[in-house]
């Protein structure tokens, strides 16, 4: 049967620990032309625009002795409105693999069940798995394994926010969520995650004791129109030193990117020493190349 990643739950606990594993391996032991990724072709399909995802696949591939085809819906036919479906039957005759980035986790569970080949969410309205994959590895390589610790959520309860959720309950560590009221995580995922998130309204509650602070833009694409509103209901919700000093001592700061210097987190923050942004995104790259050879060793 085709595996796929649409979410990080369709993995098992196990799974996800041993891609983390082999994801920090491979960056120390670089990359190899050899392996499993060798000769083989990635279709990437994008409906919003990336940096970090485009350029870690697209460079993983290369690294690794594969292929990727950067496919933007307004130069292929999902542009003129050819099935999803149809575009996957296609595809996956040609191609190894099928990463996509769109606004709609329904489309990629469409996608995926026409698919042969595995399909990875590069991020959807609802999850961002692959951004969890290299959030564990670097928590993983500077703080050791999260089991039992404690992550602080602050911000918006978003599709990043809810892959958290899904790694806390697959990772065995609590996460803290503070959101504004009407920015809340989803129901429904955060009462999968049982005992293994709390929802709280008050930054500072959420950062108390933590071993990691984690946040999100304010404003994701695709609502620039509530900017204004967005930023009035997260005026208390910053990531600023003082919110820092709350966690542990050797406390670190994540955010996924691009970040807003002076919304969701400060420039002391964000540029200081607590900050383990830049080894998150290079991870994006080896946790994904560790995911596609898991996907395409089966």
């Amino acid at each position: 049967m085709t595996r796929h990643l649409l979410k990080l739950s369709d993995f098992t606990s196990d799974e996800l620990r041993a891609i983390v594993l082999r994801a920090i391996e491979m960056k120390k032991s670089g990359p190899t032309r050899n392996g499993v990724l060798a000769g083989k072709t990635l279709a990437m399909i994008f409906t919003k625009n990336s940096t970090r995802t485009r350029v870690s696949f697209e460079a993983g591939m290369a690294k690794f002795g594969g292929h990727a085809l950067f496919l933007h819906s307004n130069a292929t036919q999902l542009g003129r409105d050819e099935p999803i479906e149809d575009t996957a039957k296609v595809l996956s005759r040609m191609c190894d693999a099928i990463m996509i980035r769109n606004d709609s986790q329904a489309d990629q569970e469409a996608l995926a069940s026409a698919s042969r080949v595995p399909v990875i969410n590069g991020l959807s309205d609802i999850h961002h798995p692959c951004q969890l994959l290299a959030d564990m590895q670097t928590w993983f390589e500077h703080r050791g394994d999260p089991k039992g610790k404690v992550a602080a959520w602050i911000g918006d309860g978003n599709n990043v926010c809810h892959s958290w959720i899904e790694a806390a309950r697959l990772f065995d560590f609590k996460l803290r969520i503070a959101s504004p009221k009407g920015f809340e995580p989803a129901a429904d995922i955060v009462a999968a995650a049982g005992s293994h998130v709390e929802l709280l309204r008050g930054a500072s509650f959420a950062a108390n004791g933590a071993d990691l602070l984690v946040t999100d833009t304010w404003t994701s694409m695709g609502q620039e129109a509530e900017y204004q509103r967005r930023v009035a209901a997260f005026a208390d919700y910053q990531i600023d030193a003082e919110l820092m000093a709350r966690g542990k001592r050797d406390a670190i700061f994540m955010h996924c990117l691009p970040a807003h210097r002076g919304e969701e987190v400060s420039a002391e923050v964000i540029d200081g020493p607590q900050s383990v942004v830049w080894d998150e995104a290079e991870n994006r790259m080896w946790a994904q190349m560790a995911l596609l050879e898991h996907l395409l060793s089966k």
